[in-house]
């Protein structure tokens, strides 16, 4: 198990964690939540042993294996299958450990230690998985949404946001009793994030995970710490169950404060009164010192929640546009990249659209032709008269402009929109608005290029709300927003009066602002037919399917017959008997294999029944949990609990190791 006990932890003067004590037991999946700057990094940093503890106690199993996703660029002309396969250390060792010793059993083949050493490694590297690496890697590689077609394809050929995924299943890929994952979910659309969720949940050992996603944290985790005024507090439950905790402890807390108040007022009242009386001064004495003695109870310190408000637009046309029979992509060497055709679609005044779809299927070229990034290639894109557009693109960070600070960037846009957007266009007046969004003091002459992530998505915001759009266009806007702007995010897009487009992987976001959802993918723009709950299952049948295929181009790749070598070629008159005896030995073979596969899918099959059983029994037990028991029921009942998910997690074993075995019978 991981345990914190007192500990500080500093960076620079400043201190994150005062006292810190915490147990983390061994399977949990644990959320680390806090504000931006609270020390949720500078933990991680001290369970990966990068950082040390300024005081107190931190023990972590030293025989645990770790996993994390490297945060640098990979560089490399592997391919993306070989890289992920490199993220399993234990197999990379091993076949370090067997070349080694078939280079010594060349040199001395009569050996027979080292043929007793070249057994023990070929054994080795088979117990590890060397069977099955690369089916392993290509499943984590096509889950987080690649091509069946890239996974040969060199690292270097992806661009940044791909390697990156790359690097978090390389993490994956590794053997490990401690993961770490500090906002896995960054650079993944709604699809991957839909099977890294699926992936996690089956993950056997620790797990440690810094994320903004609300929905993610909610479906992966089991306990949360939550890091606030250099204090450490676990909570048994996921994200939302720990707000529900928060909110009743803060209750508490305050109560408490109140009492105590009431009751130092008292003893202090009673001192006053007759500490100069000689009578009672051993009574006023000894009140005194029982002030001293008291253990206070902190007030409740108020977060300054960051909310803001879209403007009422100035008039909202109806409809917002129409696009009629259009072909929308972009031009490479001078020709036509077409990515949708034949899009027709009206957005109406006040709709609120939710778009869906894979990676590279064209979500962004949609929007960006809408937002007049660029135009259609065929059709028609016809704008409703007065529409004005507020527009968040992925990569809307990167076009501020690093050596100018905020008021210089509001200057600026309303030197040159002032007249139509008709705000205050005076320096004080945009101050004021960028105190607003928590730009106050000096940071509205800070730099934006020494500004975090989340500062500089508020500063998009800013220009985007003061601009008072009638139509909202947003590409993955809550990228380096923290929770609390997500919310806050979330209700002032709910309050909007225009028309909202989002997409988005975070589905709490989705589901609190969007109305219905549009699908791209295949090269057009549909309606889809349901709500996000149907969607991930389209996509986790999706993952399915794939998965399926390349694992049986895998197969067909194993059992195609090698090229012959060009050598002497063998007479005449023995190729039709060696021929019968090879399909005979084939024949033989399949079927022996046949023999030795049948009791495995049989097992297969009981397993599957009993997980079935196992996971309905589990789900009862839960919901009754959630209900007002007697203290022995509840008891019993996590037992149960405790004993299914053990029962759970030997058969999930027990199921990937036939698998394998299957999976090497048919190769």
């Amino acid at each position: 198990m991981i345990s914190l006990k007192n500990v500080i932890l500093r960076r620079s003067a400043k201190v994150l964690l005062n006292g810190a004590t915490v147990t983390l037991n061994p399977g949990e999946r644990v959320g680390l939540v806090g504000r931006n700057g609270a020390g949720k990094s500078t933990l991680f940093a001290l369970f990966n042993g990068t950082l040390h503890e300024d005081g107190g106690d931190f023990y972590l199993p030293k025989q645990w294996r770790m996993a994390q996703v490297a945060q640098d660029m990979p560089e490399t002309e592997e391919s993306a299958s070989d890289f992920v396969v490199g993220g399993d250390t234990r197999l990379v060792e091993l076949r370090e450990a067997l070349a080694k010793v078939e280079e010594a059993y060349a040199a001395n083949p009569d050996d027979a230690e080292i043929g007793m050493a070249l057994a023990h490694a070929y054994t080795d590297l088979a117990d590890a998985g060397e069977h099955d690496a690369a089916p392993r890697a290509q499943a984590l590689i096509l889950g987080l949404g690649f091509k069946t077609h890239e996974l040969d394809q060199p690292v270097n050929s992806f661009s940044g946001g791909w390697r990156m995924r790359l690097q978090l299943a390389r993490a994956l890929m590794c053997p490990s009793d401690l993961l770490l994952l500090d906002e896995p979910t960054n650079h993944l659309d709604l699809d991957a994030l839909v099977w890294l969720e699926a992936w996690l949940q089956k993950y056997a050992g620790t797990m440690i995970v810094i994320s903004h996603d609300r929905e993610f944290l909610d479906a992966v985790t089991t306990v949360t710490l939550h890091i606030a005024n250099a204090m450490l507090t676990r909570y048994g439950g996921n994200y939302s169950k720990f707000e529900e905790m928060r909110a009743l402890h803060m209750e508490q807390q305050q109560a408490a404060f109140g009492k105590q108040q009431e009751k130092i007022a008292h003893l202090q009242k009673f001192i006053d009164r007759f500490k100069a009386k000689a009578s009672k001064a051993k009574q006023a004495q000894s009140r005194v010192k029982a002030l001293e003695r008291m253990e206070k109870v902190a007030p409740l310190l108020a977060e300054a929640d960051f909310t803001f408000e879209f403007k009422e637009p100035g008039n909202i046309p109806n409809p917002m546009l129409s696009i009629s029979h259009a072909d929308f992509g972009y031009m490479v060497d001078g020709e036509p990249k077409t990515i949708l055709t034949h899009v027709s679609k009206s957005v109406q005044a006040g709709q609120r659209i939710g778009i869906l779809g894979a990676n590279g299927q064209g979500k962004s070229t949609l929007v960006k032709t809408i937002a007049r990034e660029m135009g259609a290639l065929a059709g028609e894109v016809t704008e409703g008269k007065g529409l004005n557009i507020g527009y968040f693109a992925q990569q809307e960070l990167d076009v501020l402009r690093p050596q100018d600070n905020p008021l210089e960037h509001m200057v600026r846009m309303a030197r040159e929109l002032g007249a139509a957007v008709k705000e205050p266009t005076g320096e004080q007046a945009l101050r004021g608005f960028l105190g607003s969004f928590n730009f106050t003091g000096d940071m509205v002459k800070q730099p934006v290029g020494t500004m975090s992530g989340g500062e500089k998505a508020r500063l998009v915001l800013a220009m985007m709300v003061w601009q008072r759009p009638n139509l909202l266009l947003l590409d993955e806007p809550t990228n380096h927003l923290d929770l609390a702007t997500r919310e806050a995010l979330a209700v002032a897009l709910n309050e909007f009066e225009g028309t909202l487009m989002l997409v988005s992987h975070d589905r709490a976001l989705l589901r609190s602002v969007c109305d219905e959802f549009w699908m791209v993918g295949r090269g057009a723009v549909t309606d889809f037919d349901g709500d996000l709950d149907d969607y991930q299952r389209y996509l986790l049948e999706e993952a399915k399917r794939q998965r399926e295929e390349a694992k049986e181009a895998v197969r067909n790749k194993a059992a195609a017959p090698a090229p012959k070598p060009a050598a002497v070629a063998a007479p005449a008159a023995a190729a039709p008997a060696e021929s019968r005896d090879q399909r005979k030995q084939d024949a033989q073979g399949r079927q022996q294999r046949n023999d030795q596969a049948k009791p495995l899918k049989r097992e297969l099959g009981q397993i599957d029944e009993r997980l079935a059983a196992a996971g309905k029994d589990k789900d009862a037990i839960e919901t009754r949990l959630t209900q007002s028991l007697p203290a022995a029921e509840i008891a019993e009942a996590g037992k149960r609990l405790k004993a299914l998910n053990d029962e759970i997690e030997q058969l999930e074993e027990r199921w990937l190791a036939l698998s394998g075995q299957l999976e090497a019978l048919a190769a």
